[in-house]
């Protein structure tokens, strides 16, 4: 049985025109995903520690940091970087680039709120069983705190990854030829805008389930690791009607 090839340009109509070109940009897509979120991540869990450290200095640069770019337009930081930093570095970064940085940044800020409020919700109890058990710092944090923290960070950092997935269209404000550009330019050239958004709004749609799966998968995991158990989906259950009480004598007339 032939497979079919759905980035071939063998597909009938708008499809085979279209789709070659659109799954390169979904490819550079998914890079400027996986790049901005390897940012991110690293970006939240530095700021987010930050925030939480006992020296004002560090909870201030970190508090600036967290500000700054979550108040911010993601679209002017992203001309910002690519366009007004070079004439004050002399440098210019790759289209590419310059989207991932500017991902990083933005997503970092907010994932860090979510690091922050992760770790300040773990129990007091387990902080003072940590210091009990003579813990230093660093490994009530290791060992007791992160682990657990970790747990409550999941959802709303799955729901920020995808986030970060969709704000990649705006990539394409600089000529990165993510699938919004390819989209774009395969519209200007053969139109029907209709069936050429529509096949890229399911791709972001399956892309972003598949952040979704994973995701849950870590969860999972690390519910695991500490203990806990994620909810499970109950089975539906059918209605039940308790039977009419009936009488002593058995409720028949003689």
């Amino acid at each position: 049985m032939a497979t079919i090839n759905p980035c071939s340009g063998d597909l009938p109509g708008t499809f085979g025109d279209a789709m070659p070109f659109i799954c390169d940009g979904a490819v550079v897509t998914a890079q400027v995903t996986l790049g901005g979120a390897a940012l991110a991540i690293v970006l939240a869990a530095v700021a987010g520690l930050a925030s939480t450290s006992h020296a004002w200095l560090v909870r201030a640069v970190a508090r600036v940091y967290m500000e700054f770019f979550r108040g911010a337009s993601v679209l002017v930081q992203l001309f910002w970087i690519f366009y007004a930093m070079p004439a004050i570095t002399g440098y210019r970064l790759s289209p590419i680039f310059a989207g991932v940085l500017t991902l990083g940044l933005n997503l970092g800020a907010y994932g860090s709120e979510v690091v922050r409020g992760a770790i300040q919700a773990v129990p007091v109890p387990q902080r003072e069983a940590g210091i009990a058990l003579n813990f230093s710092t660093y490994q009530r944090m290791r060992r007791i705190i992160l682990p657990q923290a970790f747990v409550a960070m999941v959802p709303p950092g799955t729901s920020l990854l995808i986030e970060l997935l969709k704000a990649t269209s705006l990539v394409s404000a600089i000529s990165v030829a993510d699938m919004t550009y390819q989209a774009n330019v395969t519209v200007s050239s053969i139109g029907n805008q209709f069936t050429i958004f529509g096949i890229v709004m399911v791709i972001y749609f399956l892309m972003a389930q598949v952040i979704t799966m994973v995701m849950r998968v870590v969860e999972r995991r690390a519910a695991t690791m500490v203990g806990r158990e994620t909810p499970k989906r109950r089975p539906p259950q059918m209605a039940w009607t308790d039977p009419a009480p009936t009488s002593a004598g058995g409720g028949g007339k003689s």
